[in-house]
């Protein structure tokens, strides 16, 4: 492996993808408002699932500096985390996502919002989760394949 291609090849930076989902579900519900359901208890719901997402992201992250690592899948990722959320999921950063997004969906009480939780999940999956996941079987070969057995992808 050479310093060029030491990183996974995602289709796009996660954050990006997931501030595009984001955002097309705002726009859609901005011109096509439709509820879930009446008022109640997603107004309680969403916050809770905003806040758990924004807590696992962030010990998902500080895990990776713990192992002195990037979060960043465009560059070298230098050890397998195994601490923290990362017992539990080998992706706690990308679940985060779909938790945040989901909260949000609630909290607006919003449909088409909710609805890029598809999108979402669909470009994390096959366009970052997928090439991190070979990037690192190449990378750390059995080291990364015995994780991979250990700790499964989502929850």
């Amino acid at each position: 492996m050479t310093v060029d291609d030491d990183h996974s090849g995602v289709v796009a930076p996660p954050p990006l993808v997931f501030l595009a989902c984001l955002g097309l579900g705002l726009g859609l519900h901005w011109r096509w408002p439709h509820a879930l359901a009446p008022s109640g208890p997603w107004r309680v719901a969403g916050p809770a699932l905003v806040v758990a997402g924004g807590v696992l992201a962030g010990l998902a992250i500080r895990e990776f500096l713990r192992a002195r690592t990037s979060p960043r899948p465009d560059r070298p990722t230098t050890a397998i985390v195994r601490a923290g959320p990362f017992r539990f999921s080998r992706n706690p950063a990308y679940l985060a996502m779909l938790l945040i997004l989901a909260g949000i969906a609630l909290w607006m009480n919003s449909v088409a919002v909710l609805a890029m939780l598809v999108p979402l999940f669909v470009i994390i999956r096959l366009g970052v989760v997928a090439r991190e996941e070979r990037y690192l079987e190449r990378k750390f070969g059995a080291d990364y394949t015995d994780y991979k057995r250990s700790v499964r992808r989502w929850l």
